[in-house]
């Protein structure tokens, strides 16, 4: 017996069956063709009609570019997780701040302390996994993955950074205002820090004492105790505080994820804790995610952003996609592709006006 003739005996499609079989095998899956490839925005526009990851970077490409042409603006609220500098992402990461492409930045300290370390004119340097540790340790070079950073610039710019906390009046600061006040000591055109000032984009990072500023901020306040005066405080509730009014004063909201931890959490908590000030949200518009964690462990990096909809986090009618790609690969590629486009131009800044931990204005900036 023929195997179509063995189907036909004991699986036989009905013509209501046959009609739906038929609009399920309507598109085929496109073959990226490179005779038709000149840019990173063309490969992009390829990858939106093939398969498996390729499609989801496809996609978190096509709901950017919708973010950030939408007439209702929504406000759009970068989070950074991971070695992104040391990856070299910091100048994608500068010109999306730089070009109007994000309005709200948060994340970890790593990421803020190695843009600092770089303004500061200290180099991430190519190396190999396959590394010497201990003789790298005698040399005091530490190891990201395959990069090299001198851990004698750590050492002196940490203390600098103690040194600038010395500086400041002692009372409670939210990390945004201290990274704010931080970046006033450097310049250099391609730093994160730096744009965000200038372009009047608040960067907040709930996790601070997670990283080197935390160990410069320690360090202070080691000394500040010795010396019998008051050290500063960054007042992590303040940043919660700070963070909300900015969501309850936009039309809507919109998340892009690179990678996730802390960043990720707090972004969508924020939607959250908006009912404090009386509002709901709805949640976000729209939300993107670049990450290598995966869903089924459970953790909070790794969920979907359809789970994020049952805690109203993400909004139900909500446009979003997940590329679980490592971001040294899909950032380049989502912010190549809307660059590239040029979707970004004629998107209007944010101007925030604040007074101590008051949004006393947040304004769309012609």
């Amino acid at each position: 017996m023929a195997y179509k003739d063995y189907l036909d005996s004991v699986h036989k499609l009905n013509p209501q069956a046959k009609k739906r079989k038929k609009s399920l095998l309507k598109r085929r899956v496109n073959q990226v063709d490179f005779a038709k490839i000149k840019n990173v925005a063309d490969l992009v526009d390829a990858f939106q009609g093939a398969s498996i990851q390729a499609r989801n970077v496809g996609q978190c490409a096509d709901i950017f570019e919708r973010m950030l042409k939408d007439k209702e603006r929504p406000t759009i609220m970068l989070g950074l997780a991971g070695p992104l500098i040391a990856a070299g992402l910091r100048k994608v990461i500068r010109d999306l701040i730089h070009h109007n492409m994000v309005d709200v930045v948060v994340s970890t300290g790593a990421i803020l302390y190695q843009d600092f370390y770089a303004a500061m004119g200290a180099g991430h340097y190519y190396g190999s996994p396959q590394a010497d540790d201990r003789e790298l340790r005698d040399l005091l070079i530490n190891r990201i993955y395959d990069t090299y950073v001198d851990e004698e610039k750590f050492a002196q710019f940490d203390t600098l950074i103690g040194q600038f906390a010395d500086s400041l009046p002692a009372r409670k600061y939210s990390s945004r205002e201290f990274i704010h006040r931080l970046s006033k000591t450097i310049d250099d055109k391609d730093s994160i820090l730096v744009t965000a000032r200038k372009k009047g984009v608040p960067i907040f990072c709930p996790a601070l004492n997670d990283s080197s500023i935390g160990i410069g901020l320690t360090e202070h306040y080691f000394v500040a105790k010795k010396e019998g005066r008051e050290p500063i405080t960054i007042d992590s509730i303040r940043d919660n505080y700070e963070i909300t009014q900015i969501v309850v004063k936009s039309k809507r909201t919109a998340a892009f994820y690179v990678a996730g931890g802390v960043p990720k959490n707090y972004i969508n908590d924020s939607i959250v804790m908006s009912y404090i000030f009386g509002k709901y949200t709805g949640g976000h518009k729209y939300a993107i995610q670049m990450t290598t964690d995966v869903p089924h462990w459970g953790g909070l990096s790794g969920s979907t952003l359809a789970e994020a909809q049952s805690w109203g986090k993400v909004s139900k009618q909500a446009n979003f996609s997940m590329a679980f790609i490592e971001p040294s690969v899909s950032l380049p590629l989502v912010f190549g592709s809307a660059f590239q486009k040029k979707t970004h131009k004629g998107r209007s800044r944010l101007a925030f006006k604040w007074s101590g931990d008051e949004l006393k204005e947040m304004k769309v900036k012609k």
